[in-house]
């Protein structure tokens, strides 16, 4: 997708399956970029992650949001908390937070 020029952004304006928002896929196309150019300066994107955590949301989204495109706080808590670099997607009363936090998650290490 990081290669998509514009024969590649009409194909997909045309798809009525997906969202046809020009400013989300030229975002997704941007995005793409991105993480090709994160994983090439810092060896993957999971290193470029470990490399600014700890962090409280806050600074995640603006720290996103100078990265990326079309990343408000939602989605960087859901990406985030998804990936174990934000606890939120258990209550510690939850069966399952015992499993979650035996993984060790990121979030674990702060």
């Amino acid at each position: 997708m990081a290669d998509f020029g514009e024969a590649e952004r009409a194909r997909l304006l045309a798809d009525p399956r997906i969202i046809r928002n020009r400013l989300k896929i030229n975002a997704a196309i941007h995005n793409a970029q991105q993480i090709l150019r994160l994983q090439q300066e810092s060896g993957s994107f999971k290193n470029w992650l470990d490399r600014h955590h700890p962090q409280d949301l806050p600074a995640w989204v603006k720290l996103f949001r100078r990265t990326f495109k079309f990343t408000g706080p939602e989605i960087v808590r859901e990406f985030l908390v998804s990936t174990g670099y934000l606890k939120g997607a258990h209550r510690d009363d939850c069966p399952v937070a015992a499993q979650v936090a035996a993984a060790n998650p990121p979030w674990r290490m702060e």
